[in-house]
C-alpha cells in the first residue's frame, strides 16, 4: 500500500480501513453508512470476512500499524482472544473483522438494513452496492 495519509471524514476513514482489509485479502468487504439511523452506535460500520485466525489477526495488526502511521488514536478492541469476531471501535467508525461462520450467523447487514451500503472499487474508492 502507498504512503498513508490521515483520512479527514468518517467515510474516508471507512475506505481507509476497507483498503487495509483488502490488502490482507479479506473478502466480502462492506462499508455501511449508518448516519441517518437514529439508534446506530456509530456513523459507519466496516465489515470484512477472513478465512483463518492468522488472517484475522493480520488485518487487526495492519490496521493498528496504519493508524499509528497517520496519527489516529488506538481503537478499543473487543474479541481478540476469541478469534471469530474482532471489533475495532474508533467511535464514529467500527471495524468488524469476522470469520465466515460468525458473519453468516450474526447477519449485521440485515440488522442494519436501512444503512447505505458501499463496496471498494478496483481503484480502492467506495462505490454504492
Amino acid at each position: 500500500m502507498a504512503k498513508k495519509t490521515l483520512p479527514q471524514t468518517g467515510k474516508a476513514f471507512s475506505a481507509f480501513l476497507a483498503r487495509i482489509a483488502d490488502d490482507k485479502l479479506a473478502s466480502d468487504i462492506t462499508v455501511m453508512d449508518l448516519q441517518n439511523i437514529e439508534s446506530a452506535p456509530a456513523d459507519y460500520f466496516v465489515l470484512c470476512t477472513c478465512e483463518s485466525e492468522p488472517q484475522l489477526k493480520a488485518v487487526v495488526d495492519s490496521v493498528e500499524e496504519a493508524c499509528v502511521q497517520v496519527g489516529i488514536q488506538k481503537a478499543r478492541k473487543e474479541g481478540y482472544g476469541t478469534s471469530h469476531w474482532i471489533l475495532l471501535d474508533f467511535f464514529d467508525v467500527i471495524l468488524h473483522i469476522m470469520m465466515k461462520d460468525a458473519r453468516s450467523l450474526y447477519k449485521i447487514e440485515k440488522l442494519w438494513g436501512d444503512a447505505i451500503f458501499f463496496e471498494l472499487s478496483d481503484k480502492g474508492r467506495l462505490k454504492k452496492k
